[in-house]
C-alpha cells in the first residue's frame, strides 16, 4: 500500500487481499498455523508422556471430564457419585452435545467413545479456529485475523483445546453465531446459538449475543426508515413568487408515469425487504435460547425440582455465581506464604490484563454482540464459585479479548512476529505438556 501524499509504501501494511477470495481461501493460512502449532504441542506431549511413563493419548481423552462425557454418550444421564463430605457429582451437569456426537462417531466408527470425542474435539478445534478468523477478518482484516487465530492457539492453557472436552466445540460454535451476527444472518445465527446452548452453561454468552445485536440493528433499521421518510424531496421548490402559468401543471403531474410506478415498485421492495429482514430477525432470536432453556427444564423435570432443578445439580459440584467472593478469597490466601505470594501477584496481574483487553475492546469500537458474549464469558469464569483450577480454560471462549493484541501482533513486520508466535508456541508446548502430565485441567 502506498501512501499517496509521499508516494513510499506504507512499511507493515499487509498484502492486498483480491476482493474474489472467499472466506475459505482467506482462513487457510490461520487454519494451516494453527494446526501447525498444536501439532508442536502434540508432539512435545508425547515425548514428554513417553519419558514418564505415561499415554499421551490417555491423557488428552481419559480424564476428568473427558470421563464424564464419555460415560453420558455409552450409558446415559443418572449417573453420580456421593462424597464422603455429602457433595453429590452428578453427570446432569454436563450438556449433551459433545456425548451425542461421541455416540454418533462411536456408531459409524470402530472408534470407542473416548477418542470419539478426541475427534470431535480436534475436528472442532479447526472450525473455531476459523471462526475466530472468520470474525476479526471481518472486523480487521486477515493479517488480524490470522494473528488471532495464532494468539489463541499458544494460550498456556491450549492444550486443553486438544482434549476430549467441549471447549473447542463451544467455541466453535460461539465463533460462527457472532460471525453470522455481525453478517446479518438471523437464523444461523440463532440456530448456532441454539447448538451452543446443548455444549456448556456459558451458551447464555451467545444468546445473550444475539438478542442485544438483534435489538440494536432493529432499531438502527427503525430509525434509518424514519430519517428517509422524513428527507426533504430532492427537487427544491422554485424560488420565484410569481403565480404558476395555467399551462404549467403540477409537478407531480408532470412526472412521467414509468418513473412514478418505478418509485412505487422500488418503495414496495424496500418494504418487502424490510419485513423479511424482521421476521428472520425475530426468528433467530426466538431460536437461539431453545437449546439451554430445552435442557435446563429437562433437567428440571428429570430431578422433579422445577425450572432450577439444574441449579442444585451444580451445587451437588460446589458450583454457583458468587459475584467472585471465593476467587478473591483464593486469591488472598496465596498471601499468606512467600512463595504464594508470587503467584498471587501473578493471578492479580493477570486479570487486570484480561480487563484490560475488554475495556481496550470497547474504547476501540468492538461491536455491541461480540462485547456482550465476551462479557458474560468473563463473568461467569471469574465470578463463579467452580474450581479454580477449571477458570483458565472456562477463559477459552472468550477470544475476542485477543483481538487488541492481534492487532499489535499484526503491525509487527512478518519476520518478528514469525518468531514472538514460534517463541510463544514453544512455552505452551512445554507448559501444556508439563500441565498434562501433573495436575492436568479439572
Amino acid at each position: 500500500m502506498t501512501d499517496l501524499r509521499t508516494g513510499v509504501a506504507a512499511p507493515h501494511a499487509p498484502p492486498p487481499v483480491p476482493p474474489s477470495a472467499s472466506l475459505p481461501r482467506r482462513a487457510v493460512p490461520a487454519v494451516l498455523g494453527y494446526a501447525a502449532v498444536r501439532a508442536l504441542g502434540l508432539v512435545v506431549l508425547a515425548v514428554w508422556s513417553a519419558a514418564r511413563g505415561k499415554s499421551a493419548l490417555t491423557l488428552l481423552s481419559a480424564r476428568w471430564d473427558s470421563l464424564w462425557y464419555a460415560r453420558v454418550a455409552e450409558l446415559g444421564y443418572g449417573y453420580q457419585v456421593r462424597l464422603p463430605n455429602g457433595d453429590v457429582h452428578s453427570n446432569l451437569a454436563f450438556f449433551p452435545l459433545l456425548p451425542w456426537l461421541e455416540r454418533l462417531l462411536h456408531a459409524a466408527t470402530p472408534l470407542s467413545y473416548a477418542h470419539a470425542g478426541l475427534v470431535v474435539s480436534l475436528v472442532a478445534s479447526l472450525a473455531a479456529a476459523a471462526g475466530i478468523f472468520a470474525v476479526a477478518d471481518h472486523l480487521y482484516g486477515p493479517r488480524v485475523g490470522v494473528c488471532a487465530v495464532l494468539l489463541w492457539a499458544v494460550l498456556p492453557v491450549a492444550a486443553v483445546q486438544s482434549m476430549a472436552y467441549s471447549e473447542s466445540l463451544f467455541t466453535a460454535l460461539a465463533a460462527w453465531a457472532l460471525y453470522a451476527v455481525l453478517t446479518g444472518r438471523w437464523v444461523s445465527a440463532g440456530l448456532l446459538a441454539a447448538l451452543a446452548g446443548l455444549t456448556r452453561p456459558v451458551g447464555g454468552a451467545v444468546v445473550a449475543a444475539v438478542w442485544v445485536a438483534a435489538a440494536v440493528s432493529f432499531v438502527r433499521d427503525r430509525s434509518a426508515a424514519r430519517a428517509d421518510g422524513a428527507r426533504p424531496p430532492t427537487r427544491a421548490p422554485s424560488c420565484s413568487t410569481a403565480p404558476p402559468s395555467p399551462s404549467t401543471a403540477p409537478p407531480s403531474s408532470t412526472a412521467p408515469p414509468s418513473s412514478t410506478a418505478a418509485r412505487s415498485s422500488t418503495a414496495a421492495r424496500s418494504s418487502t425487504a424490510a419485513r423479511s429482514s424482521t421476521v428472520r430477525r425475530l426468528l433467530g432470536m426466538a431460536v437461539a435460547p431453545l437449546g439451554a432453556a430445552g435442557y435446563v427444564l429437562w433437567v428440571g423435570h428429570r430431578t422433579g425440582k422445577g425450572p432450577l432443578g439444574y441449579l442444585d445439580v451444580q451445587a451437588g459440584w460446589r458450583n454457583g455465581f458468587d459475584g467472585g467472593y471465593a476467587f478473591a478469597r483464593f486469591v488472598a490466601e496465596k498471601f499468606t506464604s512467600f512463595p504464594g505470594a508470587l503467584a498471587g501477584v501473578g493471578l492479580i496481574v493477570g486479570v487486570a490484563l484480561l480487563l484490560w483487553l475488554y475495556v481496550t475492546g470497547v474504547r476501540r469500537g468492538q461491536p455491541l454482540g461480540l462485547l456482550v458474549y465476551t462479557g458474560v464469558v468473563l463473568a461467569l469464569a471469574l465470578c463463579a464459585s467452580s474450581y479454580f483450577g477449571s477458570k483458565p480454560r472456562l477463559l477459552l471462549p472468550a477470544f475476542p479479548v485477543l483481538f487488541p493484541l492481534a492487532a499489535a501482533l499484526a503491525r509487527l513486520r512478518t519476520p518478528r512476529s514469525a518468531l514472538v508466535t514460534a517463541g510463544l508456541a514453544i512455552v505452551s508446548a512445554v507448559y501444556g505438556a508439563f500441565w498434562l502430565n501433573g495436575s492436568g485441567p479439572p
